[in-house]
């Protein structure tokens, strides 16, 4: 490294550090929101968007139209630039601070949930830009906000962009307009701290036994040594604000994310360039209606460490709340059916086992408009027990086989003989995740339909 790049970077480091030790006394003094209170303002202020998975780009654009038209000048937005395909990725700038903040979603196509938080946070700033709160953050800080980067890849709900290449590995080729662009804001606005927001597999667990890894941080390194100065100290310290605001909701369901240095990554780049990066990933929630809960966590999760900012709150936070953490793992199913006795359908003898299903959220077009399913398939079988799940379902007693026809609960069935080479269907790995829990009859070889089990 030269010593001029050596220069920039511990200069950027001490601007850092005098924007935290700049915080008046009196801004000191004004108590932090606090999580229950920011979750039932959004409660009641949340934007009537859809699913984030259902956002458009068109959305986007409308909403970014309406906070600027409403913002009476609080808020102003750019065009950076089009994506591949032509579509325009806006920049919206918030607040008349010293202290430069760039948050970004949506660099991959298929990880939304942070875009929607993103409008919700610019809609509460502007609901309460006289709350002595919310003035100090706008006083302290200016905000650049890229909600969706990566609008094709939005479009197809899919992870890469139109040229098929993932833009986060995209930061040292700059092959990608999406890439270029976001390089050129960073460069240009010289933000203190960045908030790298996506999205993890629904498989993500945290801890033992394993639960949903619901909400996963990273204070980004710039180095294979994983070395730490003064902008990793402050997103270890962003990171614990994070930590203990999300706690009343997901106490045991926040993990780490693995840091080891990742060459091509924006993350790692923008950090090594000169600004520490907080990663948020987002990840699986339980229940019907998953995504109204993880906009919610994303933007209590987002105010409370841009306060932390604002206030100089965040130089007293502990990194050891961040650094005990426990990592991420992969143990978690959609969905476990456990001690069931599997007719398998396959000509092969019943046998005791539980069955994990696993499910990928996609997005469908159809003559209605866009649509949010579950793609789900048999992932694996046998002994379980060192798995978690959104789900879980006691089969003991019954018996588990792959749902033949268009039965409903109650009615009585029966199962075809099955074989190696029957067209029937059958529970194997990578098969349908759709499958009959059955209770025994009197009857030998009829069954009464308990439940049908179904992830599509």
């Amino acid at each position: 490294m030269t010593l001029s790049r050596l220069g920039r970077l511990h200069a950027a480091s001490a601007v850092l550090l005098a924007c935290l030790a700049g915080c008046t006394a009196a801004s000191q003094d004004l108590p932090a929101p606090t999580p229950e209170a920011l979750a039932r303002t959004w409660d009641a202020e949340r934007l009537p968007l859809p699913p984030p998975p259902l956002v458009t780009h068109a959305m986007v654009e409308a909403q970014v139209a309406r906070l600027v038209r409403d913002s009476r000048g609080l808020i102003t937005s750019e065009v950076l630039g089009r994506s591949v395909e032509g579509r325009a990725i806006h920049h919206l700038t918030v607040g008349r601070g010293a202290t430069p903040v760039l948050l970004w979603s949506q660099m991959h196509g298929d990880e939304p949930t942070a875009t929607s938080a993103l409008f919700d946070v610019c809609q509460w700033l502007i609901t309460h830009r006289e709350d002595p709160i919310v003035a100090r953050l706008l006083d302290s800080l200016t905000m650049h906000v890229v909600p969706m980067l990566n609008p094709d890849g939005a479009e197809r709900f899919q992870r890469r962009n139109a040229q098929g290449i993932d833009i986060n590995r995209d930061a040292l080729h700059l092959q990608t307009p999406e890439g270029q662009l976001l390089k050129a804001l960073r460069d240009r606005v010289q933000p203190v701290i960045g908030f790298n927001l996506h999205n993890q597999n629904w498989r993500t667990s945290v801890g033992r036994p394993p639960q949903p890894a619901v909400i996963s941080l990273l204070a980004v390194a710039y180095d294979e040594a994983r070395s730490e100065d003064a902008r990793r100290q402050l997103t270890k310290r962003a990171s614990s604000v994070i930590v203990e605001a999300l706690q009343p909701f997901a106490a045991g369901r926040i993990g780490r994310y693995d840091d080891e240095f990742e060459v091509r990554a924006f993350g790692d780049n923008i950090t090594k360039w000169g600004t520490g990066v907080v990663l948020i990933e987002t990840g699986p929630w339980p229940g019907p209606d998953p995504d109204r809960m993880l906009v919610r966590l994303n933007f209590v999760a987002l105010v409370t460490a841009l306060d932390a900012l604002a206030s100089g709150r965040v130089s007293k936070a502990d990194p050891q709340v961040y650094e005990r953490l426990p990592e991420n793992d992969s143990s978690l199913f959609h969905t476990i059916v456990r001690g069931g006795t599997v007719i398998p359908g396959t000509g092969v003898a019943p046998f005791l086992a539980d069955v994990g299903l696993a499910g990928t959220r996609v997005v469908r077009q159809t003559p209605g408009g866009r649509v949010l399913q579950w793609q789900g398939s048999i992932q694996d079988m046998g002994d379980l027990r060192v798995y978690g799940a959104l789900e879980t379902i006691d089969a003991t007693g019954l018996f588990v086989a792959p749902a033949y026809t268009a039965a409903a609960v109650g009615d009585e069935v029966s199962l075809p003989a099955g074989g190696p080479t029957a067209a029937t269907p059958r529970i194997t790995i990578g098969g349908p995740a759709r499958l009959w829990l059955l209770r025994g009859g009197a009857v030998p070889g009829r069954y009464r339909l308990e439940r049908l089990v179904e992830l599509r």
